[in-house]
C-alpha cells in the first residue's frame, strides 16, 4: 500500500489529467451521441478495464518495455489507431440502423460489444501507456510494499477517477443526443458525424509522437 500521501498527491495529479480529451474521452464522446447515455456508461466501463490492465502491465515491467522501445510504442499505437478507425466506418455505414441498434432481441449481444470496444481503446490508448510508465514510479514509497503493488494500488486510483470523469462526460453528451431521437434524420446526422469522429481520431493516433 502506498503511503496516504502519495495516494493524494497522485489522485490530485489524475484529477487534472483525466479530462484532458485523448483517445478513451473522445470515443466515449462520440458513443454517447451516436448511441446514447447507456451505450456511453458501458463503453467507459470497459475502458477503465481496458486502462487499469495497462497498469498491471506497467507494474510488472512491460510498461518500460513500450516506453523505451520505439517499435513497441509504434505497434501499441497503429492497433488502438487502427481498431478506432476501424469503429468509425463501421458506425458511419450503419448510421440508419441507430434507431433499431438497441432493440430488445440484441441488447446482451450490443452490451457486450461495447463493453469490449471500450476495453480495446482503453488497452490500446498509447498516452496512458507512456504516462503510466513515466509517472507511477515517482509516487513509489522505497522501502514499503513491493513496487509492483503499490503502482497496482496508485492505478487503480486513476482507473475509478477515469471511471467517475468520463461517466460524467459520457451522460453529458448523452442529454445532448435526446434532441436527436424525435427525428431518424438528425439521429442518422449524429451517428454519422460520431463515426467521423472516431476516424479522424484514429488518424490523429497515427501521426501522433511521444512527448518528453
Amino acid at each position: 500500500m502506498p503511503p496516504v500521501a502519495a495516494l493524494v498527491a497522485f489522485a490530485t495529479l489524475s484529477i487534472i489529467l483525466v479530462p484532458i480529451p485523448g483517445p478513451s474521452v473522445m470515443f466515449v464522446i462520440s458513443r454517447a451521441l451516436s448511441l446514447g447515455r447507456r451505450a456511453a456508461l458501458l463503453t467507459v466501463v470497459g475502458n477503465a478495464g481496458g486502462l487499469y490492465l495497462q497498469v498491471l502491465l506497467v507494474a510488472v515491467g512491460l510498461g518500460a518495455v513500450v516506453e523505451r522501445s520505439v517499435a513497441a510504442f509504434t505497434v501499441v499505437k497503429l492497433v488502438g489507431a487502427g481498431y478506432l478507425v476501424w469503429l468509425g466506418v463501421q458506425a458511419v455505414r450503419h448510421r440508419r440502423e441507430l434507431s433499431q441498434v438497441l432493440d430488445a432481441a440484441g441488447t446482451v449481444r450490443r452490451r457486450r460489444s461495447l463493453v469490449l470496444d471500450g476495453f480495446v481503446v482503453g488497452l490500446t490508448n498509447p498516452k496512458t501507456v507512456l504516462f503510466f510508465t513515466a509517472i507511477l514510479p515517482q509516487f513509489v514509497e522505497a522501502g514499503g510494499a513491493p513496487a509492483s503493488s503499490q503502482m497496482a494500488v496508485l492505478g487503480l486510483v486513476f482507473v475509478v477517477i477515469a471511471l467517475v470523469l468520463d461517466s460524467a462526460w459520457g451522460l453529458v453528451a448523452g442529454m445532448a443526443r435526446t434532441w436527436f431521437v424525435g427525428s431518424p434524420r438528425r439521429l442518422e446526422k449524429i451517428g454519422g458525424a460520431g463515426g467521423l469522429v472516431m476516424v479522424g481520431l484514429g488518424v490523429s493516433l497515427v501521426f501522433s509522437t511521444r512527448q518528453g
